[in-house]
């Protein structure tokens, strides 16, 4: 089993990350954030609820106020325990009570405040109701890049989580798929990122054959036969830190074509890698390795952007896509994932998570992207 360290994460990194949000929240023109249970919230203080509820819990972050925790009395003790508790001010409320009246208290009630994407309507409606002259918008449209940035922690458990990923393509690319339904393959998957530390396992897909031209395909009945090209697209959460690769094998022999096709995706996977450095923009990436795919040929085949951004979730900003223009940055982490699918034949697709460097791009899985053959 590949190792597990716990986040080497402190009050004083929770407190430093809550700072910086308030900060940018503020060059952005918004009176503050409205962070509810989910990854901005774990990120931002290490503390996870221990279920989503209809009950009210929100962090408090505005700039040149200390960070408050509104949460439900019966939660306090275990919000109290959290990493990041001793940079906050815990306001509790008790049931019968109004938390949304006392958040309003909190805030400047005719301010523009962003909003987590995953809060309820539930709560949203209710504060709005509280703040009659306030606006919202999602985290994800007001601070895109919060999380992007990843420091050397981080990158770290980024670095662990993509080895762990990398061992279990070893293994599984022994395991038997002739004769086999495509789901049991995905149950191997998941019991090896398990096995090499992976406490979530987000996605398992395993597509074989005319299923390979689906990129989102759910692992099903589909018997795996020999002659067989299988798209592997797994990953998940290790320490709190994302994984995602894919590789894309061969079940016996491939045609000269399967090897041709895999071939033009590995160039594109490779030139989409070659063209991420610092100031490149993110468009720049899917530019470079749809351009390989399109002078082979197979433009119209390749249906998806690049790349995502992963950190704490499994797809997150920056995105690898025509018409972002946003600088690369040191620390950004994002997938690289090229592909052609070709309707009901099979698919292609290879992908490694990449961390930007002072001076080009780093690769955070290194098993072989060469077709692999399975039997």
């Amino acid at each position: 089993m590949t190792g597990s360290t716990a986040a080497p994460f402190t009050a004083d990194d929770y407190r430093a990350r809550m700072e910086r949000a308030a900060r940018t929240a503020a060059d952005a023109g918004l009176a503050g954030l409205l962070v509810a249970p989910g990854p901005d919230l774990v990120w931002l203080t290490g503390y996870t609820p221990p279920a989503v509820t209809e009950r009210l819990t929100l962090l408090v972050l505005a700039a040149g106020q200390d960070p408050v925790l509104v949460v439900p009395a019966l939660e306090a003790p275990d919000a109290h325990r959290a990493a990041g508790a001793a940079a906050l001010t815990l306001r509790d409320w008790t049931d019968g009570k109004d938390p949304y009246a006392a958040t309003a208290d909190l805030l400047d009630a005719s301010g523009r405040f962003g909003i987590s994407d995953n809060a309820w309507a539930l709560h949203l409606l209710a504060l709005q109701q509280a703040m009659p002259g306030s606006s919202h918008a999602s985290l994800t449209e007001a601070l895109p890049m919060l999380r992007a940035v990843k420091d050397a922690a981080e990158l770290d458990l980024m670095a662990a989580a993509g080895a762990a990923a990398d061992a279990t393509f070893e293994e599984i690319r022994n395991v038997p798929f002739a004769g086999r339904p495509e789901s049991e393959v995905a149950a191997d998957l998941d019991r090896l990122l398990r096995r090499h530390g992976h406490e979530q396992v987000d996605f398992t897909i395993v597509a074989s054959g005319p299923n390979g031209a689906n990129p989102h395909h759910e692992a099903g009945d589909r018997v795996i036969a020999r002659g067989d090209m299988v798209v592997l697209d797994f990953g998940g959460l290790r320490d709190g830190y994302g994984s995602d690769t894919s590789r894309t094998v061969h079940v016996g022999e491939p045609t000269d074509e399967e090897r041709r096709v895999h071939d033009i995706v590995r160039e594109a996977q490779e030139a989409g890698f070659r063209a991420v450095r610092p100031g490149a923009a993110c468009q720049d990436v899917d530019r470079a390795a749809r351009e390989v795919i399109a002078a082979a040929g197979y433009g119209e085949y390749f249906i998806h952007r690049t790349g995502h951004g992963i950190g704490v979730t499994t797809h997150e900003p920056p995105y690898m896509i025509e018409g972002e223009e946003r600088p690369l940055v040191p620390g950004m982490c994002f997938s690289v994932e090229p592909g052609i699918y070709l309707p009901g034949r099979f698919g292609v697709r290879i992908e490694d998570i990449v961390t930007v460097t002072e001076d080009g791009g780093r690769r955070l899985n290194t098993t072989a992207r060469e077709l692999v053959i399975v039997e």
